[in-house]
């Protein structure tokens, strides 16, 4: 049996090292070097080939005609928006990991749901950061039921994975996996190596039990050195808070869903009682201005598996600096620029001595190239100040030749837009349904020159 022995890699460069310092030989970076464990050079190419010939005796191939399919058997959470963004509830043996900035409701979102979960499942809530009383203090603050939810408070893995073989819980929740060291290392808990060796463990244990297992892990505003960006690979799941901490919507995002739909959107409402789901997030997000306003249009935003109603605001104002700023806040800052030189080649409006603002009100991050016809009229809006009507609602790509592009699912996003009684909508011609929309006036446009002259 080969050795194993402690190094000290280079999260920028790869570079090697037999002891830890503060600064890589090799690339200079500071702060960059992270504990690993790895085989003794003398002996690592005999243990390959006896691993691979132990392997092979121990392996069957098999055709993939003769894979046999199971049921995928789903547990409810107690929660629709969360069971939304797993892809229809909790997958048996499945890693899920949950990252966000500290404070934004990981940790209470988990409890309630583990709460809830308790009643017909065996549970245990693993805390690291907090102690028993903590935890006890807000479940009892949200009026949770507590008399069947167990808890430990522990940081070592190999000790968590001795109490869980004893006591077999299907839902098992780490708090935080930042906080979790193993014996096998030497570093301090939190660092890249305690980090990723000890999610290891647990994704281990998941797959060989059937347990389903939560890892919460924090997002450092410095970087993803010790956050859930090292884990990303290693997990089934990942879901991600949206939002600030201040504001009372809390957005939860699946970035990677091996059971499910990816950038699939729950929305949640912090209040005094918890997080409470929000059925109708258009409608909150729709809370605009009795009066029109200039800058400002409505976009139906597809966000995993259903429309979304946002509103899109452009603030356009001389700039007295040598380059004028573009500043986005939930969208993409580079297409913004792309999408203003675009407006000026096609439209004939240019933007070159202006600062342009671009924003999604509600903490909303688009994504979706969507949002290009309503970014522009929103900016063409601003610029002239001229108000859109309240009533219409936009959306469509814009490609670099001046062409309105469509977008999938054009007739939900029109029907969802009705059902919040607007009237009209600019749409890209090839998602005008060919019968129209009961109640609603759509204005089908090719060319980006069509859309500005449409209102």
């Amino acid at each position: 049996m080969a050795k194993s022995k402690l190094i000290y890699i280079c999260q920028s460069c790869g570079a090697r090292f037999p002891q830890w310092a503060g600064q890589c030989g090799d690339c200079g970076g500071w702060n960059s070097l992270a504990e690993e464990i790895t085989l003794g050079s003398n002996n690592l190419r005999q243990a390959r080939m006896s691993g691979y010939a132990a392997a092979a005796d121990n392996t069957a191939v098999t055709c993939l005609a003769d894979v046999q399919l199971e049921a995928l058997h789903r547990m409810p959470s107690g929660i629709v928006e969360l069971d939304r963004v797993l892809g229809g509830g909790i997958v048996p043996g499945s890693v899920v990991l949950m990252g966000g900035d500290p404070g934004i409701g990981k940790s209470t979102l988990l409890l309630q749901s583990l709460c809830q979960l308790s009643q017909s499942q065996r549970v245990l809530y693993v805390t690291g950061e907090e102690s028993l009383q903590q935890v006890a203090l807000r479940a009892h603050r949200l009026g949770l039921p507590l008399q069947k939810l167990n808890l430990v408070a522990e940081t070592q893995a190999e000790r968590i994975l001795a109490i869980a073989v004893r006591e077999q819980p299907k839902i098992l929740v780490i708090d935080s996996i930042q906080t979790m060291l193993t014996e096998l290392l030497q570093s301090a808990p939190g660092s890249v190596g305690q980090v990723r060796e000890s999610a290891a463990q647990f994704t281990r244990y998941a797959k060989q039990t059937g347990t389903t297992v939560f890892l919460v892990g924090h997002v450092t505003k410095e970087g993803t050195l010790a956050g859930p960006r090292v884990l990303e690979h290693m997990v089934d799941t990942v879901l991600y808070f949206e939002g600030e901490a201040d504001n009372r919507l809390r957005l939860v995002r699946a970035v990677k869903n091996r059971f499910g739909a990816v950038n699939e959107l729950g929305v949640f409402a912090m209040t005094d009682k918890g997080l409470r789901e929000v059925t109708n997030p258009s409608a909150i997000f729709l809370s605009r201005s009795a009066q029109p306003v200039s800058g400002s249009v409505v976009m139906v935003t597809w966000e995993g598996s259903r429309p979304l109603l946002v509103e899109v605001q452009a603030l356009v104002d001389e700039s007295h600096l040598a380059n004028p700023r573009r500043v986005t806040v939930g969208l993409d800052a580079n297409r913004l620029a792309m999408l203003l030189a675009v407006l000026h080649r096609h439209g004939g409006i240019a933007s070159y001595d202006q600062d342009v603002f671009a924003n999604v009100v509600g903490g909303v991050r688009v994504t979706e190239t969507g949002a290009d016809l309503a970014i522009l009229l929103a900016v063409l809006s601003s610029l002239k100040n001229r108000p859109l009507p309240q009533d219409l609602i936009v959306f469509g790509e814009i490609g670099l030749a001046g062409e309105v592009r469509p977008v999938p699912s054009g007739q939900e996003r029109l029907r969802e837009a009705v059902k919040h009684g607007f009237k009209r909508a600019i749409v890209p011609k090839a998602n005008a349904p060919k019968n129209g929309v009961e109640g609603m006036e759509i204005i089908a446009v090719e060319q980006l020159r069509d859309a500005l002259s449409s209102w």
